[in-house]
């Protein structure tokens, strides 16, 4: 009886080191308000899909409703009121952008706000409540009508007060705001994945080479924190657990990886991964994993 015991965890051990190897993929049945590893501190942290900026055009967003927008526009008077106006009244001064508009030029009003230290979250075109909040808080730093809509006077101020954004401060390479890096990132070969800031930073003494946003695991399969190294990696693979797709799979502890996330492109920081460290940027990671070797360092840290 002992000896069948014995064999019978032996068993059970062998079978869940091979099932880990490939336990990871998305929480594609998870709904929108399943929890992350992140308290309720950094649940804050801007993201256009997490929306406390409604500057990422979402459906049904108050701030972009029509009533909003045409408010902020001079309205075409009706033959009634314009028979009951006052001659001596004066005209509405036309905004140039304002709340709900979508273009290159918000693009860089939104960097040129950033640069004032007035917008904490990436430029993404679309003006939103957190473009207005920013605006306003402008004008009436400036002596101008806090009225949240930039006219031609708002427009001049900002323009004169900055400089030309560049390609890197309209199109950042993440939309979250990298982290400083944990200080067993700085010498070596490291994928620095910040947890806090939902970033990774692929770093070579101390240099950041690249960075992209990553989304983990919820709080039922939390990704684990501290040092590894990467065992090995997988071009293509596939969870036998999950069945999911796992490209550009770098392995770092047990079944948990790096790897890409269609989920995490499609749904953003509405879903979670069953313990991997998701990216969503395909591009940024197939460069990535011809970069990285068997061995570099991985460090995962709050």
């Amino acid at each position: 009886m002992h000896r069948q015991r014995v064999m019978a965890r032996t068993l059970g051990l062998a079978t869940a080191v091979a099932l880990a190897a490939t336990a990871c993929g998305s929480q594609k049945t998870e709904n929108t308000g399943s929890a992350s590893t992140a308290p309720s501190a950094s649940a804050a942290v801007t993201t256009p899909e997490s929306s406390p900026s409604s500057d990422d055009k979402p459906a049904g967003d108050p701030s972009a409703s029509p009533s909003a927008s045409a408010s902020s526009a001079s309205p075409s008077p009706s033959p009634s009121a314009s028979a009951s106006s006052s001659p001596s009244a004066s005209p509405s001064v036309k905004a140039v952008m304002a709340n709900g508009d979508d273009s290159e030029q918000v693009r860089e009003l939104q960097a040129r706000l950033k640069q004032l230290k007035l917008m904490s979250v990436a430029p993404t075109g679309f003006y939103g409540s957190k473009t207005t909040t920013a605006v306003k808080s402008f004008q009436s730093r400036n002596g101008l009508t806090a009225s949240g809509s930039v006219d031609a006077e708002t427009w001049k101020k900002i323009q004169g007060l900055t400089k030309k954004p560049t390609a890197d401060e309209l199109r950042p390479p993440t939309v979250n705001e990298v982290d400083a890096p944990d200080p067993r990132c700085m010498t070596g070969r490291v994928m620095c994945i910040s947890k806090e800031s939902r970033t990774l930073a692929w770093m070579i003494d101390g240099k950041v080479i690249s960075t992209m946003d990553v989304r983990f695991g919820s709080e039922n399969t939390p990704t684990r924190e501290g040092v590894f190294d990467v065992g090995w990696k997988a071009k293509e693979w596939t969870s036998t657990i999950y069945h999911t797709p796992m490209p550009y799979a770098m392995f770092f502890s047990g079944g948990q990886a790096v790897h890409y996330s269609a989920d995490f492109a499609a749904r953003g920081y509405s879903g979670a991964s069953h313990g991997c460290v998701n990216v969503r940027d395909k591009a940024k990671l197939s460069k990535l994993f011809d970069d990285v070797k068997v061995g570099d360092k991985v460090v995962v840290y709050w």
